[in-house]
């Protein structure tokens, strides 16, 4: 573990991208005592003001306000909380159900894998965007809602890599050396094979933390998500888009901040992987 932490903290995508997620992460614990303003207060006599530095800015409206008078920096301060839980949660559950089922697929073969392969083959099948907003309207709004699409959709992500890579594994010399010893196969399983398939599900972890963060933009630009009250990321890029010749700010503001979120959690992803592999670090 030491190692491996080593290895990491020398790796500089982790660092820069894992100090940049760092970042988020206590913004959005202390959005309330960050935010310089109430992200929902509105004032139309404030409509549409410019960011600081832009003539018509009035002092304390860093990133401006929007046409409901509301601060965009506030606003896209308290959106990190629901980008994030939803990038921690639906990725966290996703890998846990697909990697459980890689694993068993990829090890036991025979019927299992052919029943989980067809399963995974029939869920990809969907359009995966289509099939999520199709989920949202189903079960209905909410960050809730928008946790279980992602997962339902997603989890055949981590289940094929990890299949293949538990295949893969499953014929190396130290997997014979186990089983000849007498070790039971779900010990075999998950305490020498897992180990090893880590790196890769650690770095599909990571993208499909950025993945999160897209569909839960997608679903709030659409009014999909949680309720318009709630300050979002896609939100307020779909406000953005209503009003962009007159506050293109409201919408730029939220655009780099997904941007940056999503290749920071790919960046760190690919950091990690080259850090927890054996194999790329020689």
């Amino acid at each position: 573990m030491r190692k491996a932490l080593r290895a990491a903290i020398r790796e500089p995508k982790v660092v820069i991208a894992g100090g940049f997620i760092l970042l988020l992460i206590l913004t959005a614990i202390f959005a309330p005592w960050i935010a310089p303003k109430d992200p929902l207060e509105q004032d139309l006599m404030l409509g549409t003001l410019p960011p600081a530095g832009y003539d018509g800015a009035e002092p304390g409206y860093w990133f401006g306000t929007d046409d409901l008078g509301r601060d965009v920096l506030s606003r896209l301060i308290h959106g990190t909380q629901t980008a994030l839980t939803v990038a921690f949660v639906a990725a966290g559950l996703a890998a846990l159900l697909g990697t459980t089922l890689g694993l068993l697929a990829g090890w036991y073969r025979g019927w299992v894998d052919a029943v989980i392969s067809r399963l995974v083959d029939i869920w990809m099948a969907f359009p995966p965007v289509l099939l999520s907003i199709l989920l949202v309207a189903v079960l209905g709004s909410g960050v809730h809602s928008v946790i279980a699409a992602i997962v339902i959709i997603d989890w055949t992500r981590f289940c094929r890599v990890v299949r293949s890579e538990t295949m893969a594994q499953a014929q190396m010399d130290y997997v014979t050396a186990a089983r000849t010893i007498g070790f039971p196969k779900l010990s075999i399983l998950f305490k020498e094979i897992l180990p090893n398939v880590a790196p890769v599900i650690v770095a599909l972890l990571s993208l499909e933390m950025g993945i999160a963060v897209i569909v839960e933009a997608i679903l709030s630009f659409v009014g999909l998500s949680v309720s318009s009250d709630t300050p979002t990321w896609g939100g307020m890029i779909a406000q953005g888009r209503s009003i962009i010749y007159q506050g293109w700010w409201v919408l730029v503001a939220p655009l780099v901040m997904l941007f940056l979120t999503v290749l920071a959690f790919n960046q760190l992803g690919d950091g990690l992987r080259r850090a927890l592999d054996p194999m790329m670090r020689r």
